[in-house]
């Protein structure tokens, strides 16, 4: 058989076949006087077993592997592991189809629903607080990180904040962010952004505030610098103060 011909057999393209070549899989036949290569049935069993096992998911260094030693107990090995990420893979879609469901029934699809349950959880729990711009803000930082952090990182800082969805922790928090837009026009020498700076850092629960500690950016980070830059000059620097508060412990 030609290539065109193995390939036709095995319900391949050419191109598979002397991509199969180059990697290992499917070794080079003999070739004929006119340097055209000659296959026989050995050659279609190896490619038709090489295709099945690459339609399970086998890379081809590892179907090449198989083939190569011909080891049913290896084999065994390989599908085990794959059968078990598919598994991992299985449970992860059936996730984010469930999440979808929830989105789907809503007439007008809120963007919290996008994020994982447990921060949608926490954010309903912050609803009494919400209609403060800077609440808002912090909401859609809470969003980003659900996006960005690993889901064990985003628990813990979870179970962390979960003091601050009190009733009175709310009702605190709701006075911060009244303060805090009262400075929208005020001077960043003003007395009270040192006093406010204080009250916000306070306001964290000891772990909390020991983990942004831990967490927080630089002045120069650029994360840092878009947040800034939507605050007022004083508003800005009551968040500088208490992230110095946080990080560095107040002055003596």
């Amino acid at each position: 058989m030609q290539i065109g011909e193995l390939a036709a057999l095995a319900g391949v393209s050419t191109r598979a076949v002397r991509h199969y070549h180059h990697q290992g899989v499917l070794p080079e036949p003999p070739r004929r006087v006119n340097g055209y290569r000659e296959y026989g049935l050995r050659d279609a069993l190896r490619l038709a077993r090489a295709r099945r096992l690459t339609e399970l998911g086998l890379s081809l260094d590892e179907v090449r592997d198989v083939l190569a030693g011909d080891s049913a107990r290896e084999l065994r090995e390989i599908l085990l592991e794959l059968d078990t990420d598919l598994a991992r893979q299985e449970a992860a879609i059936r996730v984010r189809r469930e999440r979808l469901a929830v989105l789907l029934s809503e007439e007008s699809p809120s963007p919290d629903g996008a994020v994982s349950p447990q921060m949608a959880e926490f954010l309903r729990c912050l609803e009494p607080v919400r209609d403060s711009p800077f609440a808002a803000a912090d909401a859609e930082l809470l969003a980003l990180l659900d996006t960005a952090a690993e889901p064990e990182d985003r628990d813990r800082l979870l179970e962390l904040m979960r003091p601050m969805t009190t009733p009175e922790a709310l009702a605190r928090a709701e006075a911060l962010y009244r303060r805090l837009a009262e400075l929208d026009r005020a001077d960043p020498a003003d007395p009270r952004v040192g006093a406010l700076a204080a009250d916000f850092a306070a306001h964290l629960p000891p772990e909390l505030a020991a983990a942004l500690a831990r967490a927080m950016p630089g002045a120069d980070d650029p994360f840092a610098q878009a947040f800034l830059a939507d605050l007022s000059p004083a508003q800005a620097e009551v968040v500088r103060q208490a992230t110095a508060l946080l990080t560095d412990g107040p002055s003596s």
